[in-house]
């Protein structure tokens, strides 16, 4: 089955946040005073063949310690692992970016079907 999974990264505690002080001075001199602290991280949205949900998940557990996450300076959690739209009897459908944001499947400027083609 497909399942569709979403990791976040995020820096550890200790770890300083340029990022995130940027996106709070932002906020703060938008008339967002009430913003005491802003942290910056990333998802990463998977699609991933597996047999359960169970594998799916410790599937991903070894993809962050392996490569989506730097253990010195970052901590990770899956957020959400369900049947992927594909799959048979269908799960939920990926989430849709707001307005103005980037796919990141897809880089800018190539055509949705990926590298190459055109």
């Amino acid at each position: 089955m497909i399942y569709a999974v979403e990791v976040a990264v995020t820096l550890k505690p200790v770890v300083n946040d340029p990022q995130g002080l940027v996106v709070r001075d932002g906020l703060r001199q938008l008339g967002f005073s009430q913003v005491r602290s802003a942290r910056v991280g990333k998802v990463i949205a998977l699609e991933l063949e597996a047999a359960s949900e169970q594998e799916a998940r410790d599937a991903t557990v070894q993809m962050c310690e392996k490569l989506l996450r730097n253990p010195v300076i970052e901590d990770y959690h899956i957020e959400e692992v369900r049947l992927g739209a594909d799959a048979p009897g269908g799960g939920t459908p990926p989430r849709q970016h707001p307005p103005g944001v980037a796919d990141a499947s897809v880089p800018p400027g190539l055509p949705a079907s990926g590298v190459g083609s055109g």
